[in-house]
């Protein structure tokens, strides 16, 4: 049970309280109202999913079984945590970031796909593309496109998928039971506190890569020091994370600190200066088109 590294004991310590804040306010033990421990619980959640993605890059542990431990609970309900994980280090791997393709986070769709989708998956798909949409749809379209391609791939043979999901939903079963039968909030409250808390997430996501000629260019730096930064552990300092990606969260700042004029030049200026900018720029218009803009050829080094 050796740490990463020496303040890695941090990490550690944000997933315990994590875990605490959860189990207090779904069971009770804070008594408070209902409606305050469910608006509460939000957040908690989405945390949640930043300490998942700071176990998927090797922290707080070097052993990985003990890390996948720690983060294994779907908390957030949508995602199995071993999808969640596999997903993302491919995301890490591919050189063609955001290509639908090759990407398995992209949120672009091909020509292709596009036009064998009837009009209300387009609609949908549209309006996906605005930041608002994102939050409201985001939770929704990234699961059922997962699920999907899931359900897919199994059928083609690879049955480990099958196994996966199967734990998955038992692991859903058994929550939700425990908080039906145990909680202080309904499982109403609480699956409105899932998306709600994934729908926070799709602030981070919504503009974390861009269609760029070069793969440097691909991920954004928001110099956010605020509340979201802290919900996200820094990842909004998405283009130093994909530089470094096994560079600790409690890290990023200081490295980013000392390295800013480098790294901004090496994303071509792919910046903004906090989330605010972005709500304002984007709450209701898109930031990019649907379909994937870059010739596939060409757009990938």
């Amino acid at each position: 049970m050796r740490f990463r590294e020496r303040y890695d004991a941090l990490t550690l310590l944000l997933i315990v309280l994590c875990y605490g804040a959860w189990g207090g306010l779904v069971f009770g033990a804070f008594s408070l109202p209902e409606w305050f421990s469910a608006l509460l619980l939000i957040p908690v959640i989405t945390f949640h999913s930043s300490l998942q993605h700071e176990i998927i890059h090797g922290h707080p542990f070097q052993t990985t079984w003990l890390n996948d431990l720690l983060a294994i609970l779907p908390l957030g309900l949508f995602l199995p945590y071993p999808r969640y994980r596999d997903a993302h280090l491919a995301h890490h791997q591919k050189a063609r970031i955001g290509d639908p393709l090759d990407d398995p986070e992209s949120w672009y769709l091909t020509a292709d796909k596009w036009e064998q989708m009837p009009g209300w998956l387009k609609a949908l798909f549209t309006a996906n593309n605005i930041l608002v949409g994102r939050m409201l749809l985001g939770p929704l379209l990234g699961t059922a496109t997962l699920f999907f391609r899931d359900v897919q791939a199994i059928k083609n043979g690879r049955l480990s998928l099958l196994t996966v999901w199967g734990l998955h939903f038992l692991s859903l079963a058994l929550l939700l039971t425990a908080v039906a039968v145990w909680g202080s909030i309904s499982v109403g409250s609480y699956l409105a506190c899932a998306y709600l808390g994934m729908s926070i997430l799709m602030i981070r996501t919504f503009l974390e890569h861009q269609a760029h000629k070069t793969m440097r260019g691909r991920s954004v730096i928001i110099e956010d020091k605020g509340v979201l930064s802290m919900l996200f552990l820094n990842n909004n300092l998405h283009a130093v994370h994909h530089a470094y990606p096994a560079l600790a969260w409690y890290r990023l700042p200081g490295f980013f600190k000392r390295n800013r004029e480098r790294f901004l030049e090496m994303n071509t200026g792919y910046y903004f200066k906090n989330y605010g900018d972005i709500i304002r720029k984007y709450a209701f218009s898109a930031k990019e088109p649907v379909i994937y803009p870059l010739d596939r050829d060409t757009g990938g080094v």
